[in-house]
This record gives C-alpha cells, sequence and structure tokens, in this order.
C-alpha cells in the first residue's frame, strides 16, 4: 500500500479545511509537520535526527521550516495513518456521517481501491499503541506521529483523551510539547493554524 501520504493529507484536509486556510495551500502532511514542529519548538531543543534524510536546523545545516515534510517517508505516513485511525476508533465510534466524509475525501484525493480496502480493514482491526510506537526512531517522528493522531480527532469522550495520554507516554512525547499542540488545535477553529498568530 504505497498511498499512506496522499491518505494523510486527505484525512487532515477532510477535518480541517474549513477552518485552517492555509490547508488547500500547504496540504495535510505538511500541516502535520508544522503542529509538530512548532509543538517541539517552545521546549528545549531536541536532540538531532537519528537516518533521517531531513536536514535539522543546527549549526552547520540548513533550517528546516515548520512544514518541511521532505523527511517523513512512506513508512512512516503510514504509521501516522494507523495513529489516526486507531485515534478516530478509541471510543469504538464511527458514525455513519463521519463515514460518509471520510469515503468523500478518499474518493476525491483520488486513492485507489487497494489503499481503501487496506483503510477498512484498519478500521476494523485499528494498531494498538506497541505496533504505533515500535519503530519510531527520533523525538521528531515521535511528535509528528502524535500531532496526527490529535489532528484526527476533537478528543470529547475519555477514551479519545485516554488513548492520546497513552500515546504520548509511548512515544515520550514531552508533556509541554503535547499541551502545546492541543492548546494550538483548540485555537485552530478560529482560524489559527501552524502558520497563524501566537
Amino acid at each position: 500500500m504505497n498511498d499512506a501520504k496522499q491518505m494523510v493529507d486527505a484525512l487532515v484536509r477532510e477535518r480541517h479545511a474549513s477552518s485552517i486556510a492555509a490547508t488547500a495551500v500547504l496540504g495535510g502532511l505538511a500541516l502535520v509537520a508544522g503542529f509538530a514542529v512548532r509543538a517541539l519548538q517552545g521546549g528545549p531543543k531536541p536532540p538531532s535526527r537519528q537516518g533521517s534524510a531531513a536536514p535539522t536546523a543546527g549549526e552547520n545545516a540548513a533550517p528546516i521550516t515548520p512544514f518541511d515534510h521532505s523527511g517523513v517517508s512512506e513508512d512512516e505516513a503510514r504509521i501516522m495513518l494507523r495513529a489516526m485511525v486507531a485515534a478516530i476508533m478509541a471510543d469504538g465510534l464511527m458514525d455513519a456521517e463521519e463515514r460518509r466524509r471520510l469515503d468523500k475525501s478518499l474518493a476525491a484525493a483520488g486513492i485507489s481501491g487497494d489503499a481503501r480496502a487496506w483503510l477498512a480493514k484498519e478500521l476494523t482491526e485499528p494498531a494498538d499503541i506497541d505496533e504505533l510506537t515500535e519503530r519510531i526512531s527520533s523525538p521528531e517522528q515521535a511528535i509528528r506521529i502524535y500531532a496526527a493522531a490529535r489532528l484526527a480527532i476533537d478528543p470529547d469522550t475519555l477514551q479519545e483523551r485516554q488513548f492520546l495520554k497513552m500515546l504520548a507516554e509511548a512515544l515520550d512525547v514531552p508533556s509541554e510539547a503535547a499541551a502545546r499542540l492541543d492548546a494550538e488545535l483548540a485555537d485552530e477553529p478560529q482560524g489559527r493554524g501552524p502558520g497563524g498568530n501566537g
């Protein structure tokens, strides 16, 4: 299944296109990366990446932009997608309207039948937290996975909040970074995304 990046993009656009004006220009994957970088930047400087093709913001490297998602591989996008599905299904519910919107966004993105079949299977058997975290090798990857899961839902049930808490702990996402991400997303319906003010 080689459509993971496209599917992450479609799911983020579907959930946030009406409230983040930049989505149409940037794409969903860029928004995930933007939120993740901003969440980490507010705290201590994260350790440098290990085994990542993307540059880091160090003394001898070109600085990354908040929306730089060039280092996100198809494999990492697949983990993001699995984290998003697991978050969506954390409370065990996907109503008919949510499913209709999901199908519409995938159709609009031109997602293939094989990828849609993979997603349908994932919705019936979501990944557990151990599966989502076993191949994460850097703090940057960890916060991107967490950001994708957080962007997939409005955590308005106890199960969803518990899932996000457990995922953040398993990924070693600093609590301050998770809190910054939550705060920024709380502001997002008023049009403040990762490129907005504040």
